[in-house]
C-alpha cells in the first residue's frame, strides 16, 4: 500500500509532518481530517512494485474516465453563477457535485470540497488537483479569492477555455479529412502490395516471359512487404517511441520545436496558435490582477512549445530588471512585428490586457484563414499522391499483359 508524507495543522495550531498509509491519496486525506488535522500538503513518498505496475496500469487504460474541458467550461459557469448569487463555496460545490455525470471529474469535485472544509483555499485545493485544473487556472483562482472577485474570474475562466478549444478545434478540423485520405491511401497500397501483386506474380511466372523492369520493382517490393512487414512494423514503432523520448528531453524539445515553427506550410500556422495562445492567456490573466512576472511564469508553462516558451522566460528576467514588456519579445525574434507594436502600445496607454485580447481575436482569424488555405492546399496534393502511387501500381502489373497480347498477335 502507498506510503503519505504529510504537513497538518494540529487544533491546537501547531504544525507538524509524518507519514501515513492508505490506498490513495484522498483516503490518506480523510483519515488525517478524522484526527481533526487541517491537511496543508500532502504527496506520495513510496509504493511497493506491485502497487506501482497497477498504477501504471492505470494509468495507460484508454478506458479510464478523464476530466474534459467541456467539464471544466461548465463548472466553471455554473459555479460562477451560484457564487455572483451568493451562495457559499461549499455549497455550491455540493450542489454541482450532484449534476456532474463524469465520474472522474465528480471526485476531483469531491476532493476540492473537503479541502475547503478542512480549511484550505480554493486556489490550494484545486492546485492538488493537477489531472483537472492547469497552472493557469489556479494562478486565476487564486487572484479572484484574493481580489474578493471570483464569480467574474470563473467567467472569465470559462471563456478562455471556449476559446482555446475552438482555436484546437480549427487545427484538428483542418487535419482531419487529410489524415482520413492518407490513412486509406496507405491502407489500398499496402493491401495491393501485399495481396493482389503475389496473384499477379503468379500468373506471370506461368508465362516465362520477361517481364519490365516497373513490374520487376513492384513484385520486389511486393515480395519484401510479405516477408518482412512485421520487422518494418517494428522498426517504424522503435522509430516512434524514439522520437517520443528524445522528444521528452528539454534539448529534444527545444530542437524540435524549433524545427516545427521551420516547416514549410505548417510552421507559420503553428506560430500563429502560438501567437494568439500566448496573448489570449497573458491578457486574461493580466485582467484578471495576476502580477505581470507571475503570469509571464504561467503564460511560459502553458505554451506548448519550447521556442516560445523560453523567449517568455527570457522576457520575465528582462522586465524582472526593469525592462518594458515588448522590448525583449522583439529582441528574441518569435514574435511578429505587429504583435510586438500592439504590446508596446497597451504598455504606454495602460490598457495591455485590452491590446492582449485583440492581437488574440485577430490571430484567432488569421488562424481560422490559415486553416482553410491550409486544407484547400493539402487535400488536393494528398489525392493527387495517392492517385499517382496506385496508378503506378496498376499500369505495373497490366505492362506484362500488353507485352503478352503483343506477343501472341504478332505470333498469330
Amino acid at each position: 500500500m502507498p506510503i503519505f508524507a504529510y504537513r497538518v495543522r494540529l487544533p491546537s495550531g501547531e504544525e507538524t509532518k509524518g507519514t501515513i498509509e492508505a490506498p490513495d491519496q484522498t483516503s490518506a486525506s480523510n483519515k488525517l481530517r478524522q484526527q481533526k488535522a487541517i491537511v496543508q500538503e500532502i504527496n506520495m513518498v513510496h509504493i511497493n512494485q506491485f502497487d506501482a505496475i497497477i498504477e501504471q496500469l492505470k494509468q495507460f487504460n484508454p478506458l479510464k474516465p478523464t476530466v474534459r474541458s467541456k467539464d471544466l467550461v461548465l463548472f466553471s459557469r455554473q459555479l460562477s453563477t451560484l457564487v455572483s448569487a451568493g451562495v457559499p463555496i461549499v455549497q455550491g460545490l455540493t450542489i454541482l457535485m450532484d449534476q456532474i455525470e463524469n465520474p472522474a471529474f465528480k471526485k476531483v469535485v469531491t476532493g476540492i470540497s473537503d479541502d475547503i472544509k478542512a480549511g484550505i483555499s480554493i486556489a490550494d485545493a484545486m492546485r492538488k488537483q493537477k489531472e483537472a485544473f492547469s497552472d493557469l487556472y489556479v494562478a486565476m483562482i487564486k487572484a479572484g479569492e484574493v481580489g474578493g472577485i471570483l464569480d467574474v474570474i470563473l467567467e472569465r475562466l470559462s471563456t478562455y477555455l471556449e476559446s482555446s478549444e475552438a482555436l484546437k478545434g480549427k487545427v484538428k478540423g483542418a487535419l482531419m479529412y487529410p489524415a482520413i485520405v492518407a490513412i486509406i491511401a496507405i491502407g489500398v497500397t499496402v493491401f495491393l502490395l501485399v495481396v493482389v501483386i503475389p496473384t499477379f506474380q503468379e500468373i506471370f511466372t506461368s508465362f516465362g516471359a520477361d517481364l519490365p523492369l516497373p513490374t520487376k520493382v513492384l513484385i520486389g517490393i511486393s515480395n519484401f512487404l510479405r516477408h518482412y512487414i512485421i520487422f518494418l512494423l517494428i522498426g517504424i514503432a522503435g522509430v516512434v517511441v524514439a522520437f517520443l523520448q528524445y522528444y521528452k528531453t528539454e534539448k529534444g524539445k527545444l530542437k524540435m520545436d524549433g524545427i516545427f515553427l521551420k516547416l514549410p506550410l505548417f510552421g507559420l500556422l503553428l506560430k500563429k496558435v502560438a501567437v494568439a495562445k500566448f496573448t489570449r492567456t497573458l491578457g486574461t490573466l493580466v485582467k484578471s490582477g495576476v502580477p505581470i512576472l507571475q503570469a509571464l511564469d504561467t503564460v511560459a508553462q502553458t505554451a506548448g512549445n519550447k521556442i516560445i516558451e523560453r523567449a517568455i522566460l527570457q522576457a520575465k528576467e528582462s522586465i524582472r530588471e526593469g525592462e518594458k514588456i515588448a522590448d525583449p519579445l522583439k529582441r528574441s525574434g518569435v514574435f511578429p512585428p505587429m504583435v510586438i507594436q500592439m504590446i508596446s502600445v497597451g504598455e504606454e496607454t495602460g490598457n495591455l490586457d485590452t491590446m492582449l485580447n485583440k492581437i488574440a481575436d485577430f490571430y484567432d482569424q488569421e488562424v481560422d484563414v490559415a486553416v482553410k488555405g491550409l486544407t484547400s492546399m493539402i487535400e488536393p496534393i494528398v489525392i493527387c499522391v495517392m492517385g499517382i502511387v496506385i496508378g503506378a501500381i496498376v499500369i505495373a502489373m497490366f505492362m506484362p499483359m500488353f507485352s503478352l497480347g503483343g506477343l501472341a498477335g504478332s505470333a498469330g
